[in-house]
């Protein structure tokens, strides 16, 4: 594990898309078992919430398979019923319904909205809602549907990939009504949402992510002092 507590840079099961592995509202972020004491304790200072170490349908990518707010949390369709059941006690919970199992990946949300991949069905779209409790439209993000990956969404503001057409702005601007800035994580990648955890009240970012990137991430999420 590497952090740096003075630029909130750190890995989790030593990779630096801390997206893929974890999964953060409001109120928890969850991290895999095999999170070091260390991680976990950086996290919960700049995230200022609960860690709750898990997996999820057997697997360590908590990040691409769990989508949640503080209303609630969509699951990937293999997670087990032990998962829905832990998961019940931190709000509504649902398994996602068809082909498309990963949440996470496919489902960009705050508190009051989400955008989702454009193959997602009605009903998937309408399961989403009604968990999260949030307005639904579907969309890309620079042309990728995978939109939980292409951007960080908190309440206060969005990062988006740099390949994001002036469509889709207006589309985020008029779901969301948040500033929304483009930007980069872990020197040059575009797939924001694989590399940053982020709440209202704070954020943390991949290890290689440099300090020009830093700042686009506080400016673009309210943080710049």
């Amino acid at each position: 594990m590497q952090v740096n507590d003075a630029d909130k840079r750190l890995t989790i099961s030593g990779s630096p898309i801390l997206g893929v592995f974890a999964c953060c509202t409001e109120k928890v972020v969850l991290v895999p078992h095999e999170t070091e004491k260390a991680t976990i304790r950086s996290l919960e200072r700049y995230l200022k919430c609960t860690a709750m170490p898990l997996l999820v349908a057997g697997g360590s990518v908590v990040g691409s398979l769990v989508c949640g707010n503080s209303n609630g949390f969509i699951l990937t369709p293999h997670a087990s019923k032990e998962n829905l059941k832990k998961f019940s006690s931190l709000g509504k919970v649902a398994w996602l319904p068809g082909k498309i199992s990963a949440a996470g990946n496919v489902i960009l949300a705050n508190d009051n909205a989400a955008l989702v991949h454009p193959g997602l069905s009605e009903k998937a779209q309408k399961v989403i809602s009604e968990t999260l409790g949030v307005q639904v439209k579907e969309g890309t993000i620079g042309g990728l549907k995978t939109v939980g990956m292409t951007a960080v969404a908190t309440n206060r503001g969005i990062l988006v990939h740099p390949g994001m057409t002036e469509d889709e702005l207006a589309v985020l601007e008029d779901l969301f009504d948040l500033p929304i800035d483009v930007g980069t994580v872990n020197f040059g990648s575009p797939l924001v949402g694989s590399g940053i955890l982020a709440n209202s009240h704070g954020y943390v970012a991949g290890k290689d992510t440099t300090g020009p990137e830093l700042g686009r991430i506080e400016d673009a999420l309210g943080f710049m002092e």
